[in-house]
């Protein structure tokens, strides 16, 4: 894991196209932007985990499941 400090207005890249900047800091919040191709899907944590807990529970809907399930695993 890489661990960095940035102020407001920095930036870091992940890889040649995404980009993360720093928009403002308030007490215990970090705001921050992304810029990503398209292709790229960005979704905040807690949602994944809430959407792999629910695909888990109906794991036995049949293929439609597994395949949402792999999606969400890239």
């Amino acid at each position: 894991m890489l661990v960095l400090q940035r102020k407001i207005g920095q930036s870091i890249y992940i890889g040649d196209d995404i980009k993360v900047t720093i928009q403002d800091i308030n007490s215990d919040k970090v705001k921050i932007s992304i810029e990503a191709p398209k292709d790229i899907t960005i979704v905040r944590e807690e949602l994944k985990l809430a959407t792999m807990s629910n695909l888990e529970a109906l794991s036995s809907s049949g293929d439609s499941v597994a395949l949402l399930k792999k999606i969400f695993e890239e």
